[in-house]
């Protein structure tokens, strides 16, 4: 089952977000998703099986460039995340594509994503999902203060 979160489901979304973004702290995202859960530009998405949380998807509409688009705003996939054990049964699709759903119904005549580019699981479910390749690039970050 899927259903659109409420405030209510914070701490089920934060365990999952931890999951997929262990680098990020618990505070951090009980923050962030907090306001998305507010916000009316973003929409997370819980997959439940026999009463458990076993998955998410957060998507926002985007109103700057998104690489390869033409259009605006975009619906844009920030995270999709599904526990082991519960992968390959197409839960993944599911919440995707209550994100798109939800995207379209927004005024959205695209959506976009995006993943590392040593991160091949999420890749090939990018491209097994529909999703065409728009361009690969390296970022690059400079520090200007001597410490």
């Amino acid at each position: 089952m899927i259903r659109k979160a409420q405030a209510g489901d914070l701490d089920s979304i934060v365990a999952l977000a931890a999951l997929l973004w262990p680098e990020t702290d618990a505070a951090e995202l009980r923050q962030e998703f907090r306001a998305h859960t507010a916000d009316g530009e973003c929409a997370v998405f819980l997959a439940s099986e026999a009463g458990r949380d076993i998955g998410f998807a957060q998507c926002q509409l985007r109103h700057d460039y998104v690489e390869g688009t033409d259009s605006s705003p975009v619906g844009y996939l920030e995270g999709i995340f599904v526990r082991e054990g519960y992968r390959l049964r197409g839960t993944a699709a599911d919440l995707l594509r209550c994100c798109e759903e939800w995207a379209a119904g927004q005024g959205c005549r695209e959506f976009a994503s995006d993943c590392e580019l040593s991160n091949a699981d999420s890749l090939a479910f990018h491209l097994k999902a529909g999703f065409t390749e728009a361009n690969r690039i390296i970022c690059f970050t400079k520090r200007l203060d001597k410490e």
